[in-house]
């Protein structure tokens, strides 16, 4: 096991397979930036399966458990069924994961479940269908995202997570509704704060709906009791409501940082590892796997960042990055998040 400077383990990867996406969120995405003439990666400079293999055998290796694949949506890369397979090959007992938009889940969550993806989110940020049209930037209806999820249940895919990042004066007032949808479902809505993920977005701490806002608003209506969390490091705090007909989560990493628990690493789609979601540059593997370097040579660099890792970004804003975000920051569809 690989433990950081802070006594902090390597057990996550989140694993970009695609910079692309179908949708243009403002808050990830904003269409007025990535036109369609926006220059996405070549795709002579993307990570293979078998790399992404490799480089996954030797984080499991190290002790990683859970595996999260995201994009982009990484729904668009073709044959992304292949790759979960692959994974799942290394290590029956690994918790393989997938966050998508769900505007393709419909048609491919069985493969992908018998292909060994063990659960699923999904990132619907509001229920009406004129705030998600806005929000996705591609006035996408909801019908298809809702689809998407009546599979991946019926494919077992579960638990399922329901991502909703809050934004102030754009879908804070649809809260209770996604609340009141997806309870008593077995589903996990999870409220996420907006953050200042790359430098794209336009990110303003007064669009920050802090989570204790979220929690009364929700709890105003729909009593709520905190739960323990269901391991250490995990990003979402738990609330059960308190007729038992399930839970939701709140992600605070604006107002309650959680980085002291931070067990996550994150590789980009051109082969590069980041030990923070808000790093500004990250460490190679692509050019070291692809100019002949051996396992070795690749466990050794991994093992040399995470050991020297002392990132703490959420916990050390300043007021000045927190006004301006003006700080370089690898941007959120490189990464995932």
């Amino acid at each position: 096991m690989l433990i950081d400077k802070f006594k902090r383990p390597l057990q996550d990867i989140r694993i970009s397979v695609t910079d692309r996406c179908n949708f243009r969120c403002p808050y990830c995405m904003p269409s007025e930036i990535f036109g369609e003439r926006y220059q996405f990666l070549p795709k002579e400079e993307i990570l293979s399966f078998e790399e992404i293999t490799r480089l996954t055998k030797i984080l499991v290796g190290f002790g990683v458990n859970k595996i999260r694949i995201t994009g982009g949506e990484p729904l668009l890369r073709t044959d992304l069924h292949k790759l979960i397979k692959q994974i799942s090959e290394l290590d029956d007992s690994l918790d393989i994961t997938l966050t998508t938009n769900g505007f393709l889940l419909k048609d491919s969550a069985k493969l992908l479940k018998d292909s060994g993806l063990k659960r699923i989110t999904v990132s619907l940020d509001s229920l009406e269908d004129d705030v998600f049209r806005k929000m996705n930037g591609r006035n996408f209806g909801i019908n298809r995202v809702l689809e998407g999820i009546d599979a991946a249940t019926e494919a077992k895919l579960s638990p399922i997570k329901i991502n909703a990042v809050v934004q102030k004066g754009v879908n804070d007032h649809t809260l209770i509704d996604l609340a009141k949808h997806f309870k008593g479902t077995g589903h996990i809505v999870r409220f996420i704060e907006y953050m200042d993920v790359g430098n794209k977005n336009g990110w303003e701490l007064d669009e920050v709906v802090p989570a204790n806002d979220i929690l009364a608003i929700i709890d105003k209506e729909l009593p709520l009791e905190p739960i323990n969390p269901n391991y250490r490091g995990e990003v979402a705090r738990r609330y059960r409501y308190k007729d038992g007909q399930g839970e939701i989560g709140i992600i605070a990493s604006v107002s309650q940082p959680f980085c002291g628990d931070c067990s996550r690493a994150r590789l980009s789609t051109d082969g590069s590892l980041y030990t923070c979601l808000f790093a500004s540059r990250g460490l190679d593997l692509r050019d070291t796997m692809r100019s002949g370097g051996t396992d070795t040579q690749l466990e050794e660099m991994i093992k040399n960042i995470w050991q020297a890792r002392t990132d703490k970004y959420s916990e050390e804003r300043s007021d000045s990055v927190i006004t301006n975000s003006s700080a370089p920051k690898i941007e959120m569809y490189q990464i995932g998040g």
